[in-house]
């Protein structure tokens, strides 16, 4: 059942205030507008019946990304784009040069921006997902490389995506303890599973070879495929984290999918195509795949409005639990495999 936030009424109202933005971007009263997704933040479609204009709007969700964040996360797109890196989206300019609007919602205020359409689908489950996980690992290693060999704008500030901001005292997307239909039993293993990652990233380490500026949610909703062509949208996440976490949230909300570690080892061909990938870089990937699940966890409970959070449900967390086992009986040999949480679907 859908939650009051996103009723009909609130979605009028999130549309009525990115209408009263478009003459920013030089957009007429006539231009038509459909929402796209709503999550964190809520996209739209906006086609301009005079001219044939189309163009994508992202209206923030409060509270999340400051306007400093935000026009952070449109300098590296704009770096990206201008130095040929991956295909991905175009911030479009408002008439006056500046790429943020902010929007009046009764009184709390919205950034609004802009991007060229991207043409394209989501990749489809299926035979054809390893070739473009494949493809999607040759363009992380490029986004890597970049990361690491650019220089940001002064002021250049985003979201630090480490264990405190997952799992410890930071926690960006809520506490994994508030999940939805977690039993005590649940609680105690996945309790469990927080320290032995919290121990296991401590190890890994922070090194600059290792940790940088990445997407940090290449899920396949954010991969629109056109052809050949295989595009990168939605950076609204990108943030400095592991290099390899760009792989877990790759395969975000299907952990539990037993065509996983196909989609790894095309990940790992596609990425060494590019850049060296060292087997001891490789062996760290189950350990953020389960940091990312617990952080999802997290994320369902503390967005429970949301299509997507409805959508999962207590069958995420059981599922978790379930790996989470799984996970312990590999990394901690103080806990049995065995166990009666259902596997998420």
């Amino acid at each position: 059942m859908t939650q009051p936030m996103y009723d009909d009424a609130f979605l009028a109202k999130l549309e009525a205030g990115l209408r009263s933005a478009l003459p920013f971007w030089g957009l007429p009263d006539a231009t038509a507008l459909k929402l796209l997704t709503i999550s964190e933040n809520a996209t739209f479609r906006a086609h301009d019946p005079l001219s044939g204009r189309h163009v994508v709007f992202r209206v923030h969700r409060p509270g999340y990304h400051t306007r400093t964040e935000i026009e952070s996360e449109l300098a590296w797109l704009t770096a990206l784009g201008r130095d040929g890196v991956v295909p991905t989206l175009t911030p479009v300019p408002k008439t006056d040069g500046t790429l943020i609007a902010d929007i009046d919602d009764e009184g709390t205020t919205r950034h609004a921006v802009a991007f060229e359409l991207v043409s394209g689908s989501e990749p489809a489950e299926g035979e054809d997902l390893p070739r473009w996980f494949r493809e999607l690992g040759a363009i992380n290693a490029r986004l890597h490389a970049h990361a690491r060999s650019w220089q940001p704008p002064a002021g250049f500030v985003r979201k630090r995506w480490d264990y405190d901001a997952m799992l410890g005292n930071v926690l960006l997307w809520g506490d994994w303890r508030a999940a939805l239909g977690l039993t005590e039993e649940g609680r105690a293993i996945l309790e469990r599973t927080a320290l032995v990652l919290r121990d296991l990233v401590a190890d890994y380490g922070t090194a600059p070879d290792r940790f940088g500026l990445v997407h940090a949610d290449m899920r396949v909703a954010n991969l629109l495929v056109d052809g050949d062509r295989l595009s990168v949208i939605d950076f609204d996440d990108c943030g400095f984290s592991w290099y390899l976490y760009d792989f877990a949230a790759a395969i975000s909300f299907v952990e539990h999918e037993p065509y996983i570690p196909q989609l790894q080892a095309a990940w790992i061909e596609g990425y060494r195509t590019v850049a060296p990938l060292p087997d001891e870089d490789c062996a760290i990937l189950p350990v953020f795949i389960m940091l990312r699940r617990m952080l999802l966890t997290a994320w369902v409970a503390s967005h429970a409005e949301t299509p997507t959070a409805q959508a999962m449900g207590e069958a995420y967390t059981h599922g978790t639990v379930a790996l989470a086992r799984i996970f312990l009986a590999r990394y901690d040999a103080g806990l049995p495999a065995a166990g009666n949480e259902r596997a998420a679907s």
